[in-house]
C-alpha cells in the first residue's frame, strides 16, 4: 500500500474537530420504531420506503448538510429519526427519515413533499459510486473501514447551500453557525408538519426573501457587508445559479464563482453538498492542509498545493479521501490559541 513513508501514532479515534465539520452527525438507535408526533396542521404526511442498494449510514451521508448543533433546518430525536426542512422547487418540505432493517422509511410534509421523495435515492447518495476509490494510506484505509455507509449526498439545491457556505468565509464556524440560526428565525418560516412547532424546526427564505433583508439584520447576525452583499448579488441570479446542480462539477463551480465574492472555497463547499462531487476538494481553508498534511505526511504547516500534492493518488475521489481523513479524528495538536471570534453586532 502507498504512502507508508509516514503512519501517524495516534490512533483512529471520534474525531476531535467539530462533527458536523468533518461531515458526519450523531443518530439515536431507538429499540423499537416511534410514530412520527401529531401533526399539528393535520396534514398528512406523504410517505416512501426506500432500501439503499448498498450500506447507508445516514448521519455519515446527511451530517454535513447540518450547519451547527442548533441548526433550524436539520434536527436528529431519541427516536432515531433525522428531521430535514428545505425550500424545494415546489415550495417548503419537510422530510422525516428513520432507518430500520436495511430500509429507510421517509416522510414529507407540506408543498414539497413530493420533490422530496423522488429525490429521496440521489439525496442518500444512490448517485454516488464509491467503487473506483481505493485506499492508498493505512489511515485512510482504516477510516474506509470503519465508515462503509459513508455516502455523497446529492441534495440537487443550490442556494440553500451556497448561503451558508458564504457565511463561513473567513470566520470561525460557530460565528457562521449562530448568524445562520439568526438569520433562518427572524426571516424564514415554520417548517411544514410538526418540525415546525413541535421541534421548531424553520425553512429558508426564498430568493427574494433573502434580498429584502435590511443591513441592520445582517449587522445583528454579525455578518459584514461583504458577505451581506455577497449573499444578495446570489440571491439576485438564484434561478441561474440552481442550473448548476445539473451540471458537471467544474462547469458548476464556475457558473457559481461568476458572482462576485464567491470564490474557490464557497464553490467547492457548495457543489460537494448539491452536487455529491467525490474530486471537488476544498482549497482556501485555514485547517484543512494542515489536518490532511499532518496525517499523511506528519507535515502540520502543509500548504494547499501540498495538500494536493499528497492527495494526487486519489485523484477522482480527492473529496471523498478528505472526507475519510477527517473522519479519522488523526489532527495536529494545537499549539496556538482558537481563531479570536468578533461579533461584530456589538460594535
Amino acid at each position: 500500500m502507498a504512502g507508508r513513508r509516514y503512519t501517524p501514532r495516534t490512533q483512529i479515534s471520534p474525531p476531535r474537530t467539530s462533527t458536523v465539520r468533518a461531515g458526519g452527525t450523531g443518530v439515536p438507535v431507538a429499540a423499537v420504531p416511534a410514530p412520527a408526533p401529531a401533526t399539528p396542521s393535520r396534514t398528512a404526511a406523504a410517505t416512501r420506503t426506500y432500501t439503499p442498494p448498498a450500506p447507508l449510514h445516514l448521519g455519515l451521508t446527511l451530517g454535513v448538510l447540518r450547519r451547527g448543533p442548533a441548526d433550524p433546518t436539520f434536527r436528529t430525536t431519541p427516536d432515531g429519526a433525522v428531521w430535514r426542512s428545505s425550500r424545494t422547487p415546489q415550495g417548503p418540505g419537510t422530510l422525516r427519515l428513520v432507518q430500520r432493517d436495511g430500509t429507510v422509511q421517509a416522510q414529507a410534509w407540506g408543498p414539497g413533499a413530493d420533490w422530496f421523495l423522488e429525490q429521496l435515492p440521489a439525496l442518500l447518495g444512490e448517485l454516488d459510486d464509491p467503487a473506483p476509490f481505493e485506499p492508498r494510506h493505512r489511515l485512510v484505509a482504516e477510516s474506509a473501514r470503519r465508515r462503509t455507509g459513508l455516502r455523497l449526498t446529492r441534495t440537487g439545491l443550490v442556494l440553500e447551500n451556497l448561503i451558508p457556505s458564504i457565511l463561513e468565509q473567513k470566520i470561525t464556524t460557530d460565528e457562521a453557525y449562530r448568524a445562520w440560526r439568526l438569520l433562518l428565525h427572524r426571516h424564514g418560516e415554520p417548517a411544514p408538519g410538526p418540525a415546525g412547532e413541535e421541534l421548531r424546526m424553520r425553512v429558508v427564505p426564498d430568493a427574494r426573501g433573502w434580498t429584502l433583508i435590511p443591513s441592520w439584520e445582517w449587522h445583528k447576525a454579525g455578518v459584514d457587508n461583504k458577505r451581506a452583499s455577497t449573499i444578495i448579488r446570489a440571491a439576485q441570479v438564484a434561478r441561474r445559479l440552481e442550473e448548476a446542480a445539473g451540471m458537471e462539477p467544474a462547469r458548476a463551480r464556475a457558473r457559481l464563482e461568476l458572482v462576485p465574492g464567491i470564490g474557490p472555497w464557497t464553490s467547492a463547499e457548495t457543489i460537494q453538498r448539491t452536487n455529491g462531487a467525490p474530486d471537488e476538494v476544498t482549497t482556501g481553508d485555514l485547517h484543512l492542509p494542515h489536518t490532511i498534511g499532518y496525517a499523511l505526511a506528519g507535515n502540520r504547516d502543509a500548504t494547499d498545493e501540498e495538500m494536493l500534492e499528497l492527495l494526487v493518488p486519489y485523484a477522482g475521489q480527492r473529496h471523498r479521501a478528505a472526507r475519510l481523513i477527517l473522519l479519522s479524528g488523526v489532527a495536529p495538536p494545537r499549539r496556538q490559541p482558537k481563531m479570536r471570534k468578533v461579533n461584530i453586532a456589538e460594535w
